[in-house]
């Protein structure tokens, strides 16, 4: 059995729903006119944290704690998996450390210091990050938390795709947004199990196309840069077990601009007048771009986040 599978996230459901509840999934009628299809979002900007990786780190802390009592986690990240890595932590009383990339958004940083993790910025991007992060690890014995490598993590997630399919069973095709990888592969391995005939589109930037690259040529392929106003995609190199899992599962990896994920941000605003930073948005500037053909199905966006800084909305709305 893969180390990601339907049973993983059916056991991931008592230790996020200690915490959280389900996140609503809306038909937004203007989505759907303007789109030519019928438009659902899931919205897991509403979500503690304000994104769906609360979901993972909900499940793997609570798995850790009840583990390694007393051990410490550090990992890295942008902002959405520190901050639900930060909660559970504080929820279970695990010490946690993050480390960020300089110049990382300052709102999510503040975000996770107000739950009580120690922030150390370090790096020009999260690759960078990621790497003091591990080598942090050895030097204090705290345990590494892979952004993108732990089952737990992926479980956790895939509970978002689970009340997709309680919710709307005549589903037909679900556009992810792809960073690390943890969503796509948590709805594939649901989708897998319920209905493998629903259709997984995974969306990465153009600027950030890593797994992209990788997917088109079957194996790993790093990127110099990873230059997105994206946060939740912006990575530079692909995690070995997302990578593995969805490379022969998905659908399509569909790249799209800063430009279309910018207009994406704005009319997700209109239509459904929800707050979504880029990889939020990406979903929508994906489906404009397949519309026709999703033309006559029902689809879900899955709106991942909800975490923009005020400098970044700014530059969205001028």
């Amino acid at each position: 059995m893969s180390q990601i599978n339907f049973l993983g996230v059916l056991q991931a459901r008592s230790a996020v729903y200690r915490h959280m509840r389900p996140s609503p999934l809306l038909r937004h009628p203007l989505l759907s006119e303007a789109l030519g299809f019928e438009c659902y979002v899931k919205h897991e900007n509403h979500n503690p944290t304000g994104a769906f990786k609360i979901r993972g780190g909900l499940n793997f802390v609570a798995g850790f704690a009840a583990s390694q009592p007393g051990r410490g986690i550090i990992s890295a990240t942008r902002g959405n998996h520190g901050q639900s890595l930060a909660l559970a932590s504080r929820l279970y009383g695990v010490p946690c450390t993050i480390v960020v990339p300089l110049g990382n958004n300052p709102e999510k940083n503040e975000a996770m210091r107000a739950n009580g993790a120690q922030l150390i910025e370090y790096g020009r991007d999260f690759d960078e990050a990621r790497v003091h992060a591990m080598q942090l690890q050895q030097q204090q014995g705290h345990y590494f938390v892979s952004p993108g490598d732990e089952p737990a993590l992926i479980h956790g997630v895939g509970t978002y795709a689970l009340e997709i399919f309680e919710e709307l069973a005549d589903v037909q095709s679900i556009i992810v947004p792809l960073g690390g990888g943890s969503g796509v592969c948590g709805t594939l391995a649901v989708a897998a199990a319920i209905n493998p005939q629903v259709e997984v589109f995974a969306v990465q930037a153009e600027n950030a196309p890593s797994i992209y690259l990788s997917w088109k040529k079957g194996e790993p392929v790093e990127t110099a840069t990873s230059v997105t106003f994206a946060d939740g995609l912006a990575t530079r190199v692909p995690f070995r077990l997302p990578f593995e899992y969805l490379k022969d599962r998905v659908t399509e990896i569909v790249l799209v601009s800063e430009e279309e994920m910018r207009r994406a941000v704005l009319t997700m605003w209109q239509c459904t007048h929800n707050l979504a930073e880029g990889a939020g948005a990406a979903p929508l500037a994906a489906a404009r771009r397949l519309r026709d053909r999703l033309a006559g199905r029902k689809v879900v966006l899955v709106l991942s986040g909800g975490n923009i800084d005020l400098a970044t909305l700014r530059w969205v709305l001028s």
